[in-house]
């Protein structure tokens, strides 16, 4: 049987992708998008069917999930331990669709080498009816690879 996702609305908060250690990435996006997506959670934000592409080349790792089921499995098994994020900047398009860029950071460790983890985003985040539609992100690979090896 397939678990559910949503519950009276919202997106099940049981679910592995609430995962306490990625609040700090949660939060800084929900911050960046005040006012324009509604819900508490950024998981009450994304739509069934958003689009996630990531424009980074990592291996093992995909460059595009579809759909926020897909994501929220993904988010489940994320392993790094945030401990904060700062530096947002915020653009909004002037165009006819909703689009915002974010630019941010966010800070913690990755539980497998003990290293720091500070990491660079930018993510292009469009938005429909109140709920990310698509989101692109870009951010700094080699932050990543030098957070994970074992050197």
């Amino acid at each position: 049987m397939e678990k559910k996702t949503t519950v009276a609305g919202k997106v099940d908060r049981n679910h592995p992708a609430f995962n306490k250690n990625s609040e700090p990435f949660y939060r800084i996006v929900m911050e960046g998008l005040k006012g324009e997506v509604d819900g508490e959670h950024f998981w009450d934000a994304v739509a069934e069917n958003a689009v996630f592409e990531f424009l980074y080349n990592i291996p093992g790792f995909t460059n595009e999930i579809k759909g926020r089921k897909a994501y929220m499995d993904w988010f489940g098994g994320y392993s790094n331990v945030l401990h904060s994020s700062d530096n947002l900047r915020i653009y909004k398009s002037a165009n006819p669709e909703n689009v915002i860029v974010l630019e941010y950071q966010v800070h913690g460790t990755v539980p497998s080498t003990g290293k720091a983890y500070d990491n660079r985003f930018c993510s292009i985040v469009t938005i429909k009816d109140r709920k990310i539609t698509h989101w692109r992100d870009y951010m700094d690979s080699l932050a990543v690879m030098l957070s994970v090896s074992p050197e």
